[in-house]
């Protein structure tokens, strides 16, 4: 089974619900962390990581917090996992990297890689956070304080 890192997994949960509040907003890690369900320290890390990636504001002060530092239909899910995890690929030898396989020389499969994780990479950069936030079953998307939005 393919699967993500939890890391990567709750980065995408915190930036989905900053995605549920209004453009401008901001949330401390400890609000984050209660909404999220994610441990505080994990959440505070993760928003350190997603802030040196851009993806993310830092505002300090007795006001301040984090916000997005982009419209959610603007960020993709790629670029959550790799400003979390890095480079996106199944296998050391899919990402590029020189030498991140031990049997990089002898290996049969060397190069098969890289298109299977460039079709990976593509689906997820076609996924934007916004496409994450809850639906109601009418095809609504749920914002928080009972505003909802028409899904695109």
């Amino acid at each position: 089974m393919i699967r993500m890192t939890k890391l990567a997994d709750y980065g995408i949960v915190i930036l989905t619900h900053m995605s549920m509040e209004r453009q401008g907003s901001l949330h401390t890690a400890h609000d984050l962390a209660a909404r999220s369900r994610v441990p505080v320290p994990t959440a505070s890390k993760l928003l350190k990581s997603l802030t040196r990636a851009g993806l993310v504001l830092s505002h300090r002060g007795r006001h301040g917090g984090y916000g997005l530092a982009r419209d959610p239909d603007t960020i993709s899910v790629a670029e959550i996992i790799a400003a979390i995890e890095g480079p996106i690929g199944l296998t050391e030898c899919g990402t590029g990297t020189e030498g991140a396989c031990d049997m990089e020389s002898f290996c049969a499969a060397k190069g098969r890689w890289a298109p299977i994780n460039q079709a990976i990479e593509r689906a997820l950069q076609d996924v934007p956070l916004s496409a994450m936030r809850p639906q109601t079953p009418t095809g609504q998307m749920v914002r928080l304080g009972g505003i909802a939005e028409v899904a695109p």
